[in-house]
């Protein structure tokens, strides 16, 4: 019992996140949203390491949400090729890109996954913070429903992995992290905003 209401958890964090993801595609399409090239890029290589060193630490349910999130990456920065903006490699992402390889080959050298995991959020959380401190600034640049729908989904997948295990917990909870911290963001900024437009 316990394993089905833990497998029907993941089912719907990977569920949410397509439908998180749908938004922000539609509106790239539609040219409304231009993607940073080079951040998409590495976001996919990241979500990528993140999903095949969580299938190598033993992963069950939660990776609905993982993977959905690498699929849905991967396909933004597809979008982006043609729609969006920038280009592909600054020498701040080159550095980026080196990390990821260093995670993978501490990985490889020592079997242990959690090394190139650990380095994957990292990496993330510092882009993370960037994409916190812009929602707070520009919350009208942002879609909510995108990030409200990959906070609940996160909140899903930290649940499904059904076990106080450090490693299968760490990149679910700091998505989680990072999402709220993002929603939070965007409620302030247009708390602010609004209270300017009063004022003024």
């Amino acid at each position: 019992m316990q394993y089905s209401v833990l497998a029907l958890a993941g089912l719907l964090s990977g569920a949410l996140s397509v439908l998180a993801f749908l938004p922000y595609i539609r509106d790239t399409l539609r040219g409304r949203t231009r993607p940073e090239r080079a951040s998409w890029l590495i976001w996919s290589v990241l979500s990528s390491t993140a999903f095949f060193s969580l299938i190598h630490e033993g992963a069950t349910s939660s990776l609905w949400f993982v993977g959905v999130q690498a699929a849905g990456t991967i396909c933004v920065f597809l979008l982006s090729i043609k729609r969006g903006v920038g280009g592909f490699m600054r020498t701040s992402d080159r550095w980026v890109l080196c990390a990821a390889a260093l995670g993978l080959a501490l990985w490889y050298v020592t079997d242990n996954a959690a090394y190139a995991l650990a380095i994957t959020i990292v990496i993330s959380a510092l882009g993370g913070a960037v994409t916190v401190v812009k929602a707070f600034r520009s919350p009208g640049t942002e879609t909510f429903s995108t990030w409200l729908a990959f906070l609940m989904s996160s909140a899903l997948a930290v649940y499904s992995v059904g076990q106080l295990d450090p490693v299968l917990l760490a990149y679910p909870m700091y998505l989680a992290t990072l999402y709220t911290a993002i929603v939070v963001a965007m409620l302030t900024g247009r708390a602010k905003t609004r209270r300017i437009a009063a004022a003024a």
